[in-house]
This record gives structure tokens, C-alpha cells and sequence, in this order.
């Protein structure tokens, strides 16, 4: 089964319903959840995924935000085809490269790591323009899909 890293401006565009890269988004994770593809979220993106999906929630004018914000968390870390990964020596020594050799978000980072270390591809949302000078290099070394090019 194949399996993807996925950044937090994924998971985002699927909670939010009139974001530019929500319909890619959703068959993302309806593939997930019919057990065709397997899903890896590195713990520091989890964490992130939280802060942002408050932010968007409220934002949005979801009652309580900060409890669907904590849904959204739980049914990514209790979700059978979707693994978080953290406590793993190899994978925080890869992602401290990457933040060396080119100084990007540490969670980016952590996704990014995650490919060479769980043989999986990541999907961002867009190139940022923090990986914009920085991506070609980047993908030479690590399989990295943007939603944007499937709009």
C-alpha cells in the first residue's frame, strides 16, 4: 500500500469547505479512509494541526472551535489508516538535517523527513514561498507532491 506524509495545509484544506485545494483534500483522505492509501502525520504536525484548525474554526464562526479543533485531532490519532509518528531517533536526527541544510519550518521538516525515513511520499498544500528557492533541491532528494498541481 502506498503511504503519504501529510503537512498541516493539507489537513486544513480539507476542514475547510471553500478552500482553493478542499475537493484534492477530500479525495485525499477519502482514499485514506476506504484503506487505499496509508497515512503517516508527524507528531509536531499533529500539534500544529491543532493550533491552525482552532484558528480556522474560528475564523469561520464554528461554535466551540477550540473543542472542534480537539475532534479533529482525536479522529486523526485514533484513524486506522493514519499513523502519527514522533518518538523515533532516525526521524528527528533527518529532519534536523533538513533544518540545516535548508532552514525551513520545522514541522516541514519533520513531513519532509518523514518520506526518506517511512519510504512515503508528502503532499503540501502549495510552494510556499519558504520552499519556493528551496524546493527544487529539495524534491531532488525527497518525493514531495503539492495539491496545487492537481487543481
Amino acid at each position: 500500500m502506498s503511504k503519504i506524509v501529510l503537512d498541516t495545509s493539507v489537513i486544513i484544506e480539507y476542514i475547510d469547505k471553500k478552500a482553493d485545494y478542499h475537493q484534492q483534500a477530500k479525495t485525499i483522505f477519502n482514499t485514506i479512509t476506504q484503506g487505499k492509501l496509508e497515512a503517516i502525520i508527524p507528531h509536531p504536525t499533529l500539534t500544529e494541526t491543532y493550533y491552525v484548525a482552532k484558528k480556522i474554526y474560528k475564523t469561520l464562526k464554528t461554535k466551540n472551535p477550540q473543542q472542534k479543533a480537539k475532534k479533529l485531532i482525536e479522529w486523526l490519532y485514533r484513524h486506522s489508516q493514519i499513523q502519527i509518528k514522533g518518538l523515533n531517533l532516525q526521524l528527528a536526527l533527518e529532519a534536523g538535517k533538513i533544518k540545516l541544510k535548508y532552514n525551513i519550518a520545522l514541522t516541514d521538516c519533520y513531513v519532509i523527513a518523514s518520506t526518506k525515513i517511512y519510504n512515503a511520499k508528502a503532499i503540501f498544500k502549495k510552494r510556499e514561498k519558504e520552499l519556493q528557492n528551496k524546493i527544487t533541491n529539495i524534491q531532488k532528494e525527497y518525493p514531495i507532491i503539492f495539491l496545487e498541481d492537481y487543481a
